[in-house]
């Protein structure tokens, strides 16, 4: 290939090859700023490329997709996994409160805030934030700690406890309601935590839940 051979899309060039490990974590940081700061929607492959300091080719080249690089982007900040252990812990006692105390401890660090705060204001219009949010709080965290439950519909009482945490969330974080939005964490987790210890490890029967029908709605 000579130097006037155009250089195929979506792959790095030789000088960028040499530093891929550097130029991918710059392109996760831009893309958790850029994300955060700009929301999923004017958020762009070019600007987070230009942020990083880097060809946007790369950008593709690494992510595929703006879907995808989004995802990254956030998983990597939050990392359930390695996060699971100290929620599950060795008993069931105190459940409730080490993933209340997990989930406002999230919210509560700058670092982890800002791309939670991007996840759930495009949640509503993207699907690809919708994704990241069933998969990172609802399949990677609540429904692993409830899959070692013996209880009736493990899935479903997660499902609840995530709604409980996420519309915390939205009133403390994203809309501000007071006197929630000022509350102290501590407060918060003492009073919510045993209503997830409620969902996720009662052992009352939890009926069946029947999908609506079209035709009601």
């Amino acid at each position: 290939m000579t130097s006037e051979t155009p250089r195929r899309r979506g792959r790095p060039s030789r000088a960028q090859s040499a530093t891929e490990p550097d130029a991918r974590t710059r392109i996760l940081a831009a893309a958790r700023t850029e994300f955060s700061e700009r929301g999923y929607d004017k958020a762009s492959m070019r600007g987070i490329a230009k942020q990083a300091g880097v060809d946007a080719a790369l950008v593709h080249h690494y992510f595929g997709t703006k879907d995808d690089l989004f995802e990254s982007a956030i998983e990597t900040t939050l990392e359930p996994d390695q996060l699971l252990p100290a929620i599950i812990g060795t008993s069931t006692d105190g459940l409730g409160e080490r993933l209340a105390r997990f989930f406002i401890g999230l919210w509560e660090n700058p670092a982890t805030r800002a791309p939670l705060l991007a996840v759930i204001r495009s949640a509503l219009t993207h699907e690809a934030a919708a994704k990241v949010l069933r998969g990172f709080f609802l399949r990677r965290v609540l429904e692993k700690v409830a899959a070692d439950l013996d209880v009736p519909n493990p899935k479903f009482r997660a499902e609840l406890a995530a709604s409980h945490m996420i519309g915390i969330a939205m009133m403390r974080y994203v809309i501000k309601v007071e006197p929630l939005a000022s509350a102290d964490p501590e407060e918060i987790v003492a009073l919510v935590a045993p209503t997830l210890q409620r969902y996720l490890t009662d052992a009352a029967p939890v009926p069946p839940v029947r999908p609506r029908s079209a035709s009601e709605g």
